[in-house]
């Protein structure tokens, strides 16, 4: 079966929260490399602090992961492999081609939207589950592991190369992460860029909605155990803050998680203007399939106006990335954008 990222639960969003202080805010602190284009920016509040610590000889810069690791990595990276479907993305954003991936979230294969980009490039294993031997033969210099959290898997790949990085604490937004790898790619200034050119977009996109403009979304996934809401700072859920949409009051609640799997009981939680359902498995899919057919899904006002939509949940469901972001104003805007 393919992996499927697990939802933060609330015990363990009050756990990371102490690791989230540091985040992929302390990525973003670095050592001066002898190349590169960023190295000294600063964003978000985060600081990029300049320091003369520099391997001249061999092209050396010092980072702190997303856990606040101090991580020696190549001044300009040749040959890197993305552990997550996010890491992934984030590289492809930045203009760099790595040379060994992992299967989408939930997927056999890379995911779909990132298909054209991907074509020629080894698998890995699946999300956050390498297997070694193929990550030797892609030769990496830098790993972006992502928000890999098992210590002997992460010992494993530094004994392949010590230049292995987490690049996301388990609260981190995507934008914060996106410009933590694009530190570690030395990469900074176009990150930052990156993410402005997302930041006009999204408003762009809300101010062209007419009658749909600030509308309340629902934003769901359906698992084999019932519907779990988004939580606003969730990722398609900040893309729909950034577009000035609303959530509804049920699902006003900060944070980046799922709620726990709802009860037909409780499917009136799901329903807003506008609802918009994704799936990671095939079991998710036959629960949707399932429960469409009942009085509890049906009565909800966004079904009975016509206002249910599906979209990818490899997508909607992951931790984010600027490419996958692409793809979520694209999915409002044409369900939006017309109405």
């Amino acid at each position: 079966m393919p992996f499927a990222r697990r939802p933060l639960s609330p015990v363990r969003r009050r756990a990371a929260q102490a690791l989230a202080v540091s985040g992929a805010a302390a990525l973003l602190l670095t050592g001066c490399g002898s190349s590169g284009s960023s190295s000294s920016s600063s964003s978000s509040g985060s600081s990029a602090a300049a320091s003369p610590a520099t391997d001249a000889a061999g092209g050396k810069r010092t980072v702190k992961d997303a856990t606040g690791k101090a991580v020696e990595v190549p001044a300009e990276p040749k040959r890197i492999v993305t552990l997550t479907q996010e890491d992934l993305d984030a590289v492809l954003a930045l203009g760099v081609k790595p040379v060994g991936i992992t299967n989408g979230q939930g997927l056999a294969e890379p995911p779909a939207y990132l298909k054209d980009k991907v074509q020629g490039i080894p698998v890995v294993g699946n999300l956050l589950q390498p297997v070694m031997d193929k990550v030797i033969a892609a030769k990496p210099d830098l790993i972006l592991a992502g928000d890999m959290q098992d210590e002997q898997v992460l010992k494993q790949l530094r004994e392949i190369t010590p230049a292995t990085l987490v690049t996301m604490a388990p609260t981190d937004d995507w934008k914060l992460a996106f410009r933590g790898i694009g530190n570690a790619v030395n990469k900074l200034d176009q990150a930052n860029k990156v993410i402005g050119d997302y930041d006009a977009k999204a408003a762009k996109a809300g101010a062209e909605l007419t009658k749909n403009k600030g509308a309340a979304v629902s934003i769901v996934r359906w698992n084999p155990t019932g519907p779990s809401w988004m939580e606003k700072k969730q990722f398609a859920g900040g893309v729909a803050l950034d577009m000035g949409l609303t959530r509804p009051a049920a699902q006003d609640k900060d944070g980046n998680a799922h709620s726990p799997a709802l009860s037909l009981e409780k499917l009136n939680e799901i329903d807003g203007d506008w609802l918009f359902l994704s799936t990671l498995t095939d079991d998710g899919k036959a629960a949707l399939k399932d429960v469409q057919s009942k009085p509890a899904y049906q009565e909800l006002g966004a079904v009975k106006n016509n206002h249910a939509v599906t979209v990818d949940g490899s997508v909607w469901s992951t931790r984010g990335g600027p490419l996958a972001a692409d793809v979520v104003i694209g999915d409002f805007a044409k369900a939006l954008g017309g109405n």
